[in-house]
């Protein structure tokens, strides 16, 4: 059990020894093949998942039919649409997966009862709510302050395997930028190594 991977997610000693085991015990682990979906514009998020591995893409479709990546999603990280999941409204992104991914899984009604019952996971749940809103916050402030080539490398930095396993198109759209351009972006520091 030390090497479990919800070990890295929950420390042990932030929580009591049986309420670390009934949370680690809550999580499902599942396995979603690249190209399926975790959730499709419309529905309710029912789960949310940690990431052990593999790589996710949220995207929304606009008005003119084009689907723009909203944020992508590597091993280690939370997938959830807080919306959806907290408010129960239908989500209005698509969540695929990239490559081939191993998650761990909880239920809304398991999330409901560990939340209201473990102080120590309803605090950890609202870190990872702050967190995911700085993170949209940043990403938004980055489009507007930024120029394209620096979002670009700390995106790569950041999540390196998203070079090699994303589209270009994709990688653009969440960038706000043309294919094109990011085509221009990375030949230019290419030609800077």
């Amino acid at each position: 059990m030390e090497d479990h991977f919800l070990n890295k997610i929950f420390k042990a000693e932030n929580y009591s020894t049986d309420d670390f085991q009934k949370i680690i015990q809550s999580y499902q682990e599942i396995h979603i093949k690249k190209g399926d979906y975790f959730l499709r514009e419309g529905k309710v998020a029912n789960h949310y998942w940690f990431i052990q591995s593999g790589l996710v893409r949220s995207y929304a479709i606009d008005p003119s039919g084009k689907d723009i990546s909203t944020n992508f999603y590597a091993g280690g990280d939370l997938l959830i649409d807080w919306p959806s999941f907290f408010m129960r409204q239908p989500i209005r992104e698509n969540i695929q997966a990239i490559t081939d991914c191993a998650c761990w899984q909880l239920d809304f009604n398991t999330f409901q009862n560990l939340f209201h019952s473990i102080e120590a996971f309803r605090e950890q749940g609202r870190a990872n709510l702050v967190k995911s809103y700085f993170t949209l916050k940043n990403h938004t402030i980055s489009i507007i302050a930024d120029q394209a080539k620096e979002r670009y490398l700390k995106l790569i930095k950041e999540k390196p395997e998203l070079s090699q396993n994303v589209s270009l198109k994709h990688l653009a759209s969440y960038l706000g930028i043309t294919d094109t351009s990011l085509s221009r972006i990375r030949k230019e520091i290419a030609l800077e190594k």
